[in-house]
C-alpha cells in the first residue's frame, strides 16, 4: 500500500507528538537557556568559555559579564558579547524524540585576574539566565581546589547527582571540577546528557569544568552504518580549546589548562593516541608549571583488568610520564578504584606520579587482583583498591604540598595520601598512611543490584 506525502507527514508528525509528551520538562529546549557550561578556554585569569542551549527559536543570543560587587548594581557595568549558534539536528540518532536545538557560545575575554565576576547569558531582551557568579585565577601560583570524578555514565540523574553534590558540599570553594571521561553512557542520547545537566544542576554554571571524553562518548549513530563517531553534542556543548597542531578530529578532546602553577593536561585516550604523542611531549616540556597532572579516560593500570591500549602506545605514555616526572595521573573507564605510584626511572624505590582510577557513578566492576603482579613487574605500586562505592576526590595544591582525598558519595573519607615536592630538585616524598580504613569490597558492603541499571 502506498501512502500519500502527506500521509506519512502527518505519521510522522504524530509519532514525534506523541513521544514529545513524554519528555519531562527540563529535557525539552524552549526560549530560556538551560544546559550552562562553564570551561577553560585560554588563561584562567584573563577567560572563560561558556556554552548553553535554547530551542531553535532564539536565531540571536547573547552573553553579559560585569565584576561582581556587593551592591544590585553591579550589572550597570556589564558588557555583552554576541553568541556564536550551533544548530543541533538531534533527530539524526534514532534515540533521541526531540529534533532540532541550539547551542550557544561565547568566549569572555580581557578579563582581570583574581576578580570575582558574575555573567548571564540569554536572548538579549527577556529570556535570561539568572546572574552566576565565577572567580578568574591568580597570574602566580597560589593554593586552590579541585575535584576529580571517574565516569558518571548510568542512572546519572537518579544515583549520580549525590556524587556531585556531595563533593560540592565537601569543596564549596573548587577552582574546577574534571570529568574523567564516560558522562553518560551513550554518546548522542539527548536525554542521558539532560540528567547529566540536570544532576550538576547550577554546579555546572558556577564550577568551571574539565570534562575528558571517554569511550562512551563515542558511538555510531544508525546513519553512520556503524562507524564510531564522537557524541553529536560534545563539541555544541562544551565551550574548548583547539589545538591546531593536533588533527580535526581530535579538536576539543586534547588541550591544556595552566592554574596557579599546576599544568593539566587532558588527553583523549580513544582514537589517533599516536598522533597526540609529540604534542604530549611538547606540553610536558613546555616550562612554567610547578606540578603536571594528566589526565585521561583509559587507565595504564586497569583496576578491573580491561586492558585497552596496545603495548606500545601504552609504553610510549607510560615512558613520557615518568621520563618527564608527572606529579599526578588521573583516569576512568574501569569503574573500580585503585591508588598507587610509580618509581623514578631505574630507581624502583622511589616515588614519582601518583597514578589513580576511579568511578562516581553506580555502575560496579570487581577488582582483578591478579594483574597486581603484572602491574609490579612495572614498577607500579599498588596501594589502595575500592570496589562498589561511588567515589570523588578532592584535591588540594599549596606550594610545594599536594594532598589527595578520596571520599564515597556519603562523605565518608575512604583514601588520603600528602605529596611534598622539593622544586629545585624534583625529588618527592608521599604520605599515605595518614588515612586507612578497611578496604571496600562487594563482600563486605551491601548488594550491588546491576539489573537496575
Amino acid at each position: 500500500m502506498k501512502l500519500s506525502m502527506l500521509s506519512i507527514f502527518l505519521l510522522i508528525m504524530g509519532t514525534s507528538s506523541a513521544h514529545l509528551t513524554e519528555l519531562r520538562h527540563w529535557e525539552i529546549a524552549s526560549r530560556d537557556p538551560d544546559r550552562i557550561y562553564l570551561t577553560f578556554n585560554g588563561d584562567p585569569a584573563t577567560s572563560r568559555g561558556v556554552a548553553w542551549r535554547t530551542s531553535i527559536k532564539i536565531e540571536t543570543a547573547y552573553a553579559e559579564i560585569a565584576p561582581a560587587l556587593g551592591a544590585p548594581g553591579f550589572d550597570l557595568a556589564a558588557r555583552r558579547c554576541k553568541a556564536e549558534t550551533d544548530v543541533v539536528n538531534l533527530n539524526q540518532v534514532e534515540e533521541n524524540t526531540q529534533k532540532t536545538v541550539h547551542f550557544h557560545q561565547v568566549l569572555f575575554t580581557g578579563l582581570q585576574p583574581d576578580t570575582l565576576y558574575a555573567y548571564r547569558v540569554g536572548d538579549g531582551d527577556q529570556r535570561w539566565s539568572e546572574w552566576i557568579q565565577f572567580r578568574t585565577a591568580k597570574q602566580q601560583p597560589a593554593p586552590f581546589s579541585f575535584i576529580y570524578f571517574g565516569d558518571a555514565q548510568n542512572d546519572i540523574l537518579s544515583r549520580w547527582s549525590r556524587t556531585v553534590r556531595m563533593a560540592y558540599q565537601t569543596v564549596p570553594d573548587a577552582a574546577f571540577m574534571l570529568h574523567c571521561g564516560d558522562l553518560v553512557d551513550h554518546a548522542h542520547n539527548d536525554n542521558e546528557w539532560s540528567q547529566w545537566f540536570k544532576a550538576g544542576g547550577f554546579l555546572h554554571a558556577q564550577i568551571t569544568g574539565i570534562p575528558v571524553l571517554g569511550n562512551h562518548e563515542y558511538v555510531g549513530s544508525f546513519r553512520a552504518q556503524g562507524e564510531k563517531t564522537k557524541s553529536i553534542l560534545w563539541n555544541p556543548q562544551f565551550n574548548l580549546p583547539i589545538e591546531k597542531s593536533l588533527p580535526e578530529s581530535l579538536h576539543k578532546t586534547c588541550y591544556t589548562v595552566d592554574y596557579q602553577g599546576a599544568r593539566i593536561i587532558v588527553l583523549n585516550s580513544n582514537k589517533h593516541q599516536k598522533e597526540q604523542t609529540e604534542w604530549f611531549k611538547a606540553q610536558l616540556e613546555r616550562p612554567g608549571a610547578q606540578w603536571l597532572i594528566v589526565a585521561f579516560h583509559h587507565p595504564l593500570f586497569p583496576p578491573a583488568g580491561r586492558v585497552y591500549f596496545d603495548d606500545e602506545l601504552r609504553n610510549e605514555w607510560l615512558q613520557l610520564i615518568t621520563r618527564y616526572n608527572v606529579d599526578l595521573l588521573l583516569q576512568g573507564h574501569d569503574h573500580s578504584y585503585l591508588r598507587g605510584t610509580l618509581p623514578l626511572i631505574d630507581q624502583i624505590d622511589s616515588f614519582q606520579t601518583l597514578v589513580v582510577t576511579s568511578v562516581s557513578g553506580p555502575k560496579q566492576y570487581p577488582s582483578q587482583t591478579d594483574s597486581a603482579e603484572s602491574f609490579s613487574e612495572e614498577g607500579f605500586n599498588e596501594d589502595r583498591r575500592g570496589e562498589n562505592g561511588q567515589f570523588f576526590q578532592p584535591i588540594s595544591i599549596n606550594g610545594d604540598t599536594l594532598t589527595y582525598r578520596c571520599h564515597l558519595a556519603d562523605g565518608e573519607l575512604y583514601d588520603e595520601v600528602v605529596i611534598r615536592k622539593d622544586f629545585q630538585t624534583g625529588k618527592k616524598t608521599l604520605q599515605s598512611d595518614s588515612y586507612r580504613g578497611e578496604e571496600r569490597t562487594f563482600k563486605n558492603t551491601p548488594e550491588y543490584n546491576k539489573a537496575n541499571l
